[in-house]
């Protein structure tokens, strides 16, 4: 399995990183073993001072597609989650300055929190669906996927333009303004139409 991150899809987000407005979905790719195993912590890596939190909305691919058609791509996922995309910003800082691409910055080990996964249809509209992230029980990040510059079924269309979907793929649909750093002892939940979808503690 793959897991496909979106980048800048909300646009307070490309704001608040002073980042140019895409013209078509950014995507990028974490490896299985960026996973965080369930109940474990995530522990901030030597190599980063500056660990950022960025909470996005998850759904999970249950057939193989290619080149699928967004007016059919609801017919490729049947569950949707919520996880974080953490992120060394000052490594992906250095990078972008040198033009380098992300991955040490964003596919490193635990780097992919995959919280728990609902069948789509417990939620009464995909399009209007609020999530949250507190930091320590205070509120950090919300959004809601009708602020997304590309809905769900417009990123399955466009990412199977360049490579096969397969079952069990991940895709991570971006993350709204609010990310900011995270510390030793930092306690994080995430909510997913007031539903907790997962827990992490820091070390």
């Amino acid at each position: 399995m793959k897991i496909i991150c979106i980048g800048r899809n909300y646009a307070k987000h490309i704001e608040e990183l002073q980042n140019e407005r895409p013209e078509e979905p950014v995507f990028f790719l974490k490896p299985d073993s960026a996973i965080l195993p369930k109940k474990m912590p995530f522990f901030i890596p030597p190599f980063s001072k500056e660990v950022h939190y960025e909470v996005e909305v998850l759904v999970k691919i249950n057939k193989v597609g290619k080149y699928i058609d967004a007016k059919f791509a609801h017919k490729y996922y049947d569950e949707v989650g919520l996880g974080i995309d953490f992120t060394a910003r000052d490594l992906q800082a250095a990078c972008k300055e040198k033009g380098l691409p992300w991955e040490k910055a964003k596919a490193f080990d635990g780097s992919a929190v995959v919280g728990t996964f609902y069948p789509k249809d417990n939620f009464e509209n995909l399009e209007k669906l609020p999530f949250t992230l507190h930091k320590n029980e205070q509120l950090v990040q919300e959004g809601n996927t009708q602020n997304m510059l590309w809905s769900v079924d417009a990123l399955i269309a466009y990412v199977s333009q360049f490579m096969t979907l397969k079952k069990g793929d991940i895709i991570f649909t971006g993350t709204p303004a609010g990310v900011g750093a995270i510390a030793t002892d930092d306690k994080l939940r995430g909510t997913l139409d007031g539903q907790t979808a997962f827990e992490v503690k820091i070390k």
